[in-house]
């Protein structure tokens, strides 16, 4: 029978009580136990995003005038932005709810950008890696676009050159992704940014992971004296656009992101304006009419709240849990995909079903990611991971070995990415 609404209203304490019940079989990723879905800086930063969020949680985005507070804070959030990825004066950019919004509003961009200063005929084709981000076919399902993907290079890299081969008349858009959300690894932006100018095209950067620990975990590289990170922002001259999630390492609540573009031009051709019914003139920046106060409040609070020391601070340790996981796979005989750097990694075994390790992992309530050609499980870091990274080890490594010796075996109910 169909849920209906009660005829008569219930307290909170039942409510709140049948909640925390229904709570009981989701991951435990308070104690470290989500590699993926969930970015935990600290209780003090959840604190803040959620007193902040309260405090607009009626606010709405869509009216500026109405809340000239929320405009402030957008704006902000969006200089830091700006600032972070190295943009150009006259750089512009808006939030979003999250990174597949972010994706779609970039590609909408860029077609109506195209359409009117670089038409082509026919259907506005984006040229992307393997390891590109679905958000990429889904964004081309809604505007009327192509996509095509490139099988990557070695390393899981964008193969450049396999990508200039693939453009052609229709081609409107080339992708990078720093890192991809599979490999954890940066796709080399700059031979990618050569490849847009050569060929007259929008690179669009896909930072959602990335975007806002880039830029510290450059700092810890350096201060640790490795190579520098591969450089993947607005100071390659060709790229045209970003997007950057501030509820992953932003430390963010949910539902914020940000898309920024190179000139305000850019952004302009995002915006959709309409006038013909009886209220007038309609200008909305995203897909989404109203947008929640909540979540401009709560992003710009914890990037005060951090500031670049606190971000610094957790890059570090998102660092140590990275290399304290690539010395395990190597020791254990696991190979790890590509070169990481920053906070995934994704690592397979050559003498056991990997997957049944990851099963074996999920039955024992640690849930991460998957992925496959080839086989692997993807490890997403966040700060407080390490409180539970020697936990984690000790029954990666009890499941490993069992399905090396046919112990443990795949039962094929699992699928979750």
């Amino acid at each position: 029978m169909a849920t209906q609404i009660p005829a008569q209203g219930t307290d909170w304490q039942t409510l709140q009580a049948d909640m925390l019940a229904a709570r009981g079989n989701d991951v435990a990723w308070k104690d470290g136990r989500a590699a993926v879905y969930v970015f935990h800086s600290g209780d003090d930063v959840m604190g803040v995003a959620h007193d902040a969020y309260g405090m607009f949680i009626a606010e709405n985005g869509l009216g500026p005038a109405a809340f000239p507070s929320l405009k402030r804070m957008e704006s902000e959030v969006i200089s830091i932005a700006l600032d972070l990825q190295q943009a150009p004066d006259g750089a512009a950019g808006c939030m979003t709810s999250g990174g597949t919004e972010s994706i779609v509003m970039a590609m909408k961009a860029c077609r109506d950008w195209s359409a009117a200063n670089r038409p082509v005929q026919g259907i506005p084709k984006v040229v992307v890696p393997y390891s590109a981000h679905p958000a990429f076919n889904k964004g081309a399902h809604m505007l009327g676009m192509e996509v095509v993907r490139v099988p990557t290079a070695d390393g899981y890299l964008a193969d450049v050159d396999a990508m200039a081969e693939a453009v052609d008349a229709r081609t409107v858009m080339v992708v990078g992704s720093a890192p991809c959300f599979p490999y954890g690894v940066i796709d080399p932006i700059e031979r990618l940014g050569q490849l847009a100018e050569s060929a007259g095209l929008w690179l669009h950067v896909d930072a959602c992971v990335g975007g806002y620990l880039n830029p510290f975990m450059r700092e810890v590289h350096a201060e640790a004296g490795r190579e520098p990170l591969p450089v993947c922002d607005f100071s390659v001259p060709a790229v045209a656009s970003i997007s950057l999630d501030l509820h992953k390492y932003g430390y963010a609540a949910k539902g914020a992101s940000t898309v920024l573009y190179r000139q305000k031009a850019y952004r302009d051709a995002q915006v959709f304006h309409f006038e013909d019914w009886p209220c007038g003139h309609m200008y909305t920046p995203t897909l989404a009419g109203t947008r929640p106060g909540g979540a401009i409040a709560a992003a710009w609070a914890v990037l005060h709240y951090l500031g670049r020391s606190g971000y610094v601070a957790r890059a570090q340790r998102i660092d140590a849990v990275r290399r304290r996981l690539e010395n395990f796979c190597a020791a254990e005989g696991l190979t790890v995909f590509g070169d990481p750097g920053l906070s995934i990694i994704a690592f397979g075994d050559e003498r056991g079903d990997i997957l049944a390790a990851g099963e074996g992992l999920y039955a024992e309530g640690w849930f991460s990611s998957r992925v496959q050609n080839p086989d692997g499980i993807q490890y997403m870091i966040s700060p407080e991971h390490d409180r539970s990274i020697d936990a984690y080890l000790d029954v990666l490594g009890r499941c490993v070995s069992d399905a090396r010796a046919g112990r443990l075996r795949r039962g094929g109910a699992i699928s979750y990415s």
